[in-house]
């Protein structure tokens, strides 16, 4: 039996990966999460009774906590999505991302470290640190050219930079203190169970009801999009065959304008569930004034773990997004459970720090 204690288990990534490890017997899952508000664990439904999963409320910046469960839990492996990870959210509020993504990272770091250092000699090298990161820890690119694992570090955003903070910090580990790391860097991810302040569950959420589709700008923001399952496949990967030190791009090569990606999902909404008081929902699409710092485009070279571990995205841009409207359609409750705190899909990222 192997041990994965992952970090953010009840966000939208951690648990689509909980939820596919444990189709596997071989494995049991330590989930740590201090359930933040996109944290929900009615993602994990399915799996609260298994006896190979355990759950702990938990904060990533209590060292003493977290050296304590990882001295209880023994795993064999750390596979860390605890983050902040919301661009407006980070605008409006970027002190909240420094702590989680900054000091929890480095938290985190020091406990997995001195843990690591206490296991039998046998079983150090086998330990596995994996480090979930972003593609917008590279700035922005212009219209041609794709980011790869020796792209510099330029981010533009308060969330942005807190991740690259995350990835210097993690390198720093390895390189000083041989903690044996691997880093991920992955493009915009989708699917079910996403906290409904994302571009594409946003949108759904609003298309379905008729209410107005804000679009920044003219929509001309480009993005990789990939399907979750597809990236948690490559984690599974990386965790287990990924070279230690080393940094793996995970893109689905599947670029899209803003302004392209709503229109497809009213397309589908039209298909899936016709509204005639609403209409053709395309016609919902209104433009609003641009985010600061809004990055043109991002697109990933995924060649790397292509060619060392094997692995290729399954779902194209568009089996991927109708699978991911029908999972809205088929779980509205879902979705009214994990808006009933705070957030109720009003406009985020205007600037009002705090």
């Amino acid at each position: 039996m192997t041990t994965i204690l992952v970090t953010g288990g009840a966000g939208f990534i951690g648990s689509a990966f909980i939820r596919m490890c444990l189709e596997d017997p071989t494995l049991s899952i330590v989930n740590v999460d201090l359930l933040t508000y996109a944290g929900n664990l009615d993602s994990l439904s399915g799996v609260e009774s298994n006896p190979r999963y355990a759950f702990h409320q938990l904060d990533i910046c209590d060292g003493e906590l977290l050296l304590a469960l990882l001295q209880a839990t023994r795993p064999d492996a750390i596979v860390h999505f605890a983050a902040e990870s919301h661009v407006d959210r980070s605008i409006d509020g970027p002190a909240a991302f420094l702590r989680t993504n900054v000091l929890g990272t480095f938290t985190l770091l020091q406990q997995a470290l001195y843990y690591w250092r206490g296991l039998p000699s046998v079983v150090q090298p086998e330990f596995r640190f994996v480090h979930v990161s972003t593609d917008e820890v590279y700035g922005s690119l212009g219209a041609q050219g794709l980011f790869t694992e020796s792209s510099p570090h330029a981010p533009n955003s308060p969330y942005a930079a807190s991740k690259a903070s995350a990835d210097h910090f993690v390198r720093a580990w390895h390189h000083t203190y041989g903690l044996p790391t691997v880093t991920t860097n992955c493009s915009n991810n989708y699917g079910p169970c996403q906290f409904p302040e994302k571009l594409i569950p946003l949108t759904i959420q609003h298309a379905l009801r008729g209410k107005r589709l804000p679009v920044y700008g003219r929509g001309e923001n480009v993005r990789d999009w990939l399907y979750v399952d597809d990236h948690c496949r490559a984690l599974r990967l990386v965790m287990e065959r990924g070279a230690v030190g080393r940094t793996y791009n995970i893109g689905g090569s599947n670029e899209w304008r803003n302004i392209d990606v709503v229109q497809a999902i009213c397309d589908v909404l039209d298909e899936l569930v016709p509204d005639v008081a609403i209409g053709q929902r395309r016609q919902l699409i209104e433009f609003v004034t641009d985010r600061p710092g809004h990055d043109l485009r991002y697109a990933i070279d995924a060649s790397r773990i292509q060619q060392e571990l094997g692995w290729r995205p399954l779902e194209s841009f568009e089996s991927g997004l109708r699978k991911t409207v029908q999972w809205y359609l088929d779980n509205q409750r879902w979705c009214e459970r994990v808006q009933s705190g705070a957030y109720r899909g009003e406009r985020l990222g205007l600037g009002a720090t705090s």
